[in-house]
């Protein structure tokens, strides 16, 4: 299985006329947040490939509409809610799902962690009830197809594991414990820009292969789909 990965800034690749050809064989595309919806709508355009996509604290559009089907934690219907333009990709932001065209268990968990109280950031608190509302439906993938989760996708990293020093790029313990329990193959996230091209990508943890997918990354993994199990 081949998949592209992006997060947090554009790419000039995957803009240019060469696109569809360079990635006519990528299975799908999962994106890590903090980039246009349109620029989702481009890719599923363009190159014809499924976007699975969480929020990052960036780039929020239409963020309460997807979220939350238009109202604000208050109850308050969005105005023009039902008017806004959709664009492409599967958000998949605090839901677990099961994709039967490629055999896989897909979880998503955006956001970052809480620093001005903006839109889609959450204390750790928070970040571990968005994870206690899926473990009924983690236990039922687990019986169901003999494994909780294959691919988690988040927007933060784990704590101690590329994230930063200051709040905002802190990461989330919970997701620790998360590995720990339910043992993805892997956890993407982005959040932590890479300017330096040499700069590592890939740790691991437990079981589970934690990738930094800023802004363009292929993922490439035979066991991954109708042979993978645990």
């Amino acid at each position: 299985m081949k998949i592209l990965c992006i997060s947090d800034t554009t790419d000039t690749l995957i803009y240019s006329s060469v696109a569809p050809d360079l990635y006519r064989d990528v299975d799908f595309v999962i994106s890590a947040g903090d980039l246009p919806l349109r620029y989702y709508d481009y890719i599923q355009t363009m190159i014809r490939k499924d976007v699975w996509y969480v929020y990052g604290n960036h780039n929020l559009e239409e963020f309460n509409r997807m979220m939350r089907g238009g109202r604000t934690p208050y109850g308050r219907v969005v105005p023009d809610a039902h008017t806004l333009p959709s664009f492409g990709g599967q958000l998949v932001d605090g839901k677990c799902i099961y994709d039967k065209d490629h055999d896989l268990i897909i979880m998503g968990l955006g956001g970052s962690m809480l620093y001005n109280y903006g839109e889609s950031q959450y204390t750790e608190r928070q970040m571990q009830h968005r994870i206690n509302k899926i473990i009924p439906r983690l236990l039922y993938n687990k019986k169901r197809y003999g494994r909780a989760v294959d691919i988690l996708i988040t927007h933060a990293p784990p704590l101690g594991m590329g994230d930063g020093e200051d709040l905002c790029h802190k990461g989330f313990e919970c997701f620790l414990q998360f590995m720990e329990k339910y043992r993805p193959k892997y956890l993407l996230h982005g959040h932590v820009h890479l300017d330096d091209i040499n700069a590592p990508r890939i740790s691991e943890y437990c079981d589970t292969k934690v990738i930094n997918i800023y802004k363009n990354y292929i993922l490439e993994d035979e066991t991954l789909g109708k042979s993978y199990g645990n």
